[in-house]
């Protein structure tokens, strides 16, 4: 949605959402704490603050559902998902996006990438729970 004349100025010029989510041991759907989010976001935060963004929010978050291709991360006001493994992967999207408002195209993450949101019913979830615990 395109922002409304009388909407405040924004708090934040961006704000980055990644995903911290930890799901059991051996879920099939994997998440992003197990492959290793939270050190991640705190070098993103880290480097950041070296950097001198301020005008800049880079938040932990919970499930962002799309798990199989963690760890994960959202922009907004943009709503531009990145796929990230490494630090080099973070200087690189702090620079060319946050920084110089570009985008880290080998790092996106499409709409399409990942398994259909149908395939990711709840019941389907639940068995899985369900036999890990057997």
């Amino acid at each position: 949605m395109a922002a409304l004349p009388n909407d405040p100025k924004p708090y934040y010029r961006l704000h980055v959402f990644c995903c911290t989510n930890r799901r059991i041991e051996g879920h099939p759907r994997g998440s992003c704490a197990a492959r290793g989010s939270e050190p991640l976001r705190d070098y993103l935060k880290q480097r950041a603050r070296q950097l001198g963004i301020e005008d800049v929010r880079i938040n932990a978050s919970g499930c962002l559902d799309r798990c199989e291709l963690g760890p994960t991360m959202v922009i907004y006001p943009e709503g531009v998902w990145y796929g990230y493994k490494t630090r080099e992967d973070l200087d690189e999207i702090l620079t060319t996006h946050i920084q110089n408002d570009g985008r880290v195209s080998r790092l996106m993450l499409r709409p399409e990438d990942g398994p259909a949101k149908t395939e990711k019913s709840d019941k389907t979830v639940k068995a899985a729970a369900a036999a890990l615990k057997a």
